[in-house]
């Protein structure tokens, strides 16, 4: 029997996408794999890898945004197939839109302080770092550490590995005073001089550091504190 023609129950267990996608996530199955979850069942005679690849044979990836309930029709896809199918590009394609919406422009102390309204009110001091390309966009933001804000607890390392990680060109430091007040302090200073150090040799520069609480921020750049 003919690989392309055997049904899924057919093959090894380490070569069934489901299977597959369970032990190794989704990054590791080929794109016919991918289509062949979502399309479930093949047609009489064929597995339903054959009729995956068969459609991306004829309907190359980039034009799947596009596809219609006529296209997939003329390809022998039952009614179900088609709606499952056009359901699933459709989420993608709103989740791309919404990561583009999310994609949140930080160029100035307003936006942060606006970005932090779960700990301006904190009872606990939490120190974050907003993770940004090339461009000041939001890529990620980390909590670094919650509790006294200092040097000792602050560490380069616990900065700058989600920054590597995420392959950030720039970061924005903030933290939080539970006491309202936004005068900074030497431990601030301390932990900010060293960060800005660290950040020249990871070439990750560190654009700004701002403190929040309830009643307003204050920007060490605006400051002259960089």
């Amino acid at each position: 029997m003919a690989k392309e023609n055997l049904t899924i129950h057919d093959l090894p267990l380490v070569e069934r996408p489901r299977e597959k996608l369970l032990k190794y996530g989704p990054g590791r199955l080929s794109n016919p794999e991918l289509l062949a979850i979502v399309l479930r069942t093949g047609r009489k005679g064929e597995s339903v890898l054959s009729v995956a690849k068969e459609l991306l044979r004829e309907i190359s990836l980039d034009k799947f945004s596009s596809l219609s309930c006529t296209d997939l029709k003329i390809r022998g896809i039952g009614t179900a197939k088609i709606c499952e199918l056009l359901a699933s590009i459709e989420l993608g394609k709103r989740l791309f839109l919404d990561k583009k919406v999310m994609l949140t422009q930080l160029l100035s102390p307003e936006d942060v302080f606006e970005n932090l309204k779960d700990i301006r009110e904190s009872k606990k001091e939490h120190f974050i770092v907003f993770l940004l390309d090339s461009h000041n966009q939001q890529i990620h933001r980390e909590i670094v550490s919650v509790g006294t804000i200092n040097a000792s607890l602050v560490h380069p390392r616990e900065v700058f590995e989600p920054a590597v990680k995420f392959l950030a060109a720039q970061i924005i430091l903030a933290h939080n005073h539970p006491t309202g007040n936004l005068e900074q302090s030497e431990d601030d200073l301390k932990v900010n001089k060293r960060l800005v150090e660290a950040g020249k040799i990871m070439g990750i520069e560190v654009i700004d550091h701002v403190i929040v609480s309830k009643g307003g921020f204050m920007s060490f750049k605006e400051k002259g504190l960089f």
